[in-house]
C-alpha cells in the first residue's frame, strides 16, 4: 500500500509541476511583471501583446516567435491603463535589422482599449522584426509626454517544442506507467522489486 501512495504522490507532483509550467509559459499569474509580451510604457505601466496566426495556428497565441512568415499575422495590444485610451497611438513594424517598414498605421485613438493589427499576407520573409508603438497625449493631456515602446520578435522560424509541450509529454508517459502498474501484475511486481532494492540500498 505504502509504494501504491508512493507512486500516487509521484504522478500528483508531476501533475502539478505540469500546470505551474503551463501557467508560468505565458509570462505567470495575472498581476506580475514576469510577462515577457508586453511593453513597458513607464515604470509600471503596460500595453500587453499577443501575436496570432489564425491560419496556420488556430487558438493558438504567440510572443516574441511567430512560426511562420508568409500566412495571415494578427498582432493584438490591450491597454492595461485607461489613461492611454485618450492618447493618439500610432503603429509601425520594421524588418531589421535593414529598418524597412513593412506596416505601418497613423496615430488615432482607440478607446476601447484592445487594438488589432492584421497583416494579411504576413510579413515579407523570415527573420527578425520591431514593433514600433508611440503614443502622443492630445490637447486635454497637459502634463503628459510622448511615449515610445519596442518589441522585437522573430517570424518564420517554426515552431518550438515549449517547455509546457515537453512537460505535457512527460505527464503522459508516467500517467500510462501509472495505469500499467495498476493493471498489469508482471509489470507491478518488477517495479515492487526495484522499489525493494531502492529502499534497501
Amino acid at each position: 500500500m505504502n509504494k501504491i501512495t508512493t507512486i500516487k504522490n509521484i504522478f500528483l507532483v508531476l501533475l502539478g509541476l505540469f500546470f505551474s509550467s503551463a501557467l508560468w509559459a505565458h509570462g505567470g499569474a495575472a498581476g506580475t511583471d514576469t510577462d515577457q509580451c508586453k511593453f513597458e510604457l513607464e515604470p509600471n505601466h503596460w500595453i500587453h501583446y499577443t501575436a496570432y496566426q489564425p491560419k496556420a495556428y488556430p487558438a493558438e497565441e504567440f510572443c516574441g516567435n511567430i512560426p511562420k512568415a508568409d500566412t495571415l499575422i494578427q498582432l493584438v495590444f490591450d491597454y492595461q491603463d485607461i489613461r492611454y485610451r485618450d492618447m493618439n497611438v500610432s503603429f509601425e513594424v520594421t524588418k531589421e535589422p535593414e529598418g524597412i517598414t513593412i506596416f505601418k498605421q497613423e496615430p488615432k485613438k482607440h478607446k476601447t482599449g484592445t487594438v488589432v493589427l492584421s497583416l494579411p499576407e504576413g510579413v515579407p520573409e523570415p527573420g527578425n522584426y520591431l514593433i514600433h508603438i508611440t503614443l502622443e497625449p492630445n490637447e486635454n493631456q497637459k502634463g503628459m509626454e510622448r511615449l515610445d515602446a519596442h518589441m522585437a520578435f522573430r517570424a518564420g522560424a517554426g515552431q518550438s517544442t515549449s517547455m509546457t509541450d515537453l512537460l505535457l509529454y512527460a505527464l503522459f508517459f508516467f500517467a500510462g506507467l501509472y495505469v500499467l502498474y495498476l493493471s498489469h501484475n508482471g509489470f507491478k511486481n518488477k517495479v515492487d522489486e526495484i522499489l525493494g532494492k531502492v529502499k534497501d540500498a
